[in-house]
């Protein structure tokens, strides 16, 4: 029976609790998912440390692009280093070309710096004009998995790249829209290891209207839902794949 891991993306400590609680097998540790995942505060690092689930740290220090200037590079390479020392499972990481083509020569640096550690390379890797050179230099790189919706808005729509993409040796771990409805007919298409999730809903709208009007909760937040977690775990079982522990 193929197992399945079920990670969950997160970027509160009650999105941690709910995950582990819906049985989860992994987290990706972030701040800010409303703008695609940030780099996690050092408070929240802490709390992933004592969580029983394996945590990934994103590392992506502002919203935006993934070219990254000089002192950019300095933070996250500061970032990779932190979540080492907290012992956390591993990182996150990207880094593109004006023209979207990875970075190899950033990329290279950041995987150094995270030796020992578990590397995913993120969503960067869906701006790509190139696909074969981009799974070229994550070969090169020794780069085990890669994060991805196939280059496309979701999972689902990018079926055809993800087909591609599964070619190279590589776990792809598809994420992007993915939930307990869609998860079987993904299955039918690509070799599934692993898969990302946020099994999110809207969050709560909060009882003072200034929260939203200045800014400090944006109209698209999000939150991590137990339910939801449940559902697509149960689907993977279904499947007859079972999420792995």
């Amino acid at each position: 029976m193929n197992k399945v891991t079920l990670e969950i993306c997160v970027d509160d400590a009650d999105g941690i609790a709910t995950a582990t609680r819906g049985g989860a097998n992994r987290i990706e540790l972030c701040a800010a998912l409303a703008l695609g995942g940030l780099s996690p505060s050092i408070g929240l690092i802490e709390i992933a440390r004592q969580s029983p689930l394996p945590a990934m740290a994103m590392i992506r220090p502002r919203a935006g692009d993934f070219v990254w200037n000089t002192a950019e590079r300095n933070a996250q390479l500061a970032e990779i280093a932190t979540v080492k020392q907290a012992g956390l499972a591993g990182v996150v990481i990207g880094a593109s070309r004006p023209d979207g083509s990875l970075d190899a020569h950033t990329l290279a640096q950041f995987v150094d710096a995270a030796k020992g550690l578990d590397i995913t390379v993120h969503r960067a890797i869906d701006l790509t004009p190139d696909i074969h050179q981009a799974m070229q230099i994550c070969q090169e790189l020794g780069i085990k998995r890669v994060l991805t919706s196939g280059g496309a808005q979701t999972a689902m729509d990018g079926i055809a790249r993800l087909r591609q993409m599964a070619k190279y040796g590589i776990t792809i771990m598809p994420g992007g829209g993915i939930n307990a409805d869609n998860i079987g007919a993904l299955r039918n298409e690509i070799p599934l290891h692993e898969v990302h999730a946020s099994c999110s809903v809207p969050a709560t709208k909060p009882n003072n209207p200034k929260i939203s009007a200045f800014g400090f909760q944006p109209q698209n937040a999000r939150a991590t839902n137990l339910d939801q977690i449940i559902a697509l775990r149960k689907s993977l079982h279904h499947l007859g794949a079972r999420t792995s522990g």
